[in-house]
């Protein structure tokens, strides 16, 4: 399975989407950019933090936020981890999904 996210570009100001593996926890969505902020849905999130996103039938809005300080040290190790048990595979930017409370 994998989770759909629509960024608005940061140039054009158009929804762009892409098809990427995740990883959930605790009622949050974890991406992995290998490009990390060369990656252009990076970009596009650093532009503009809100996005949507939808994983199978489920459809959210929410906010995106790169792990990149030290403060989410821990949470993004831990999402490695998960990651590299379910893909075999966890280098790069951590990205963090927080869907709106509904």
């Amino acid at each position: 399975m994998y989770l759909y996210l629509t960024t608005k570009g940061w140039k054009t100001g158009r929804d762009r989407e892409i098809e990427i593996w995740f990883t959930e926890l605790e009622g949050r969505y974890y991406l992995i950019s290998e490009k990390r902020d060369e990656a252009h849905w990076v970009q596009n999130l650093r532009g503009e933090r809100r996005i949507r996103f939808r994983v199978g039938d489920k459809q959210y809005a929410g906010m995106a936020h790169p792990l990149d300080g030290a403060e989410d040290a821990d949470i993004a190790e831990r999402i490695r981890r998960l990651s590299d048990a379910k893909y075999g595979w966890s280098a790069g930017l951590v990205v963090e999904l927080r869907p709106d409370r509904r």
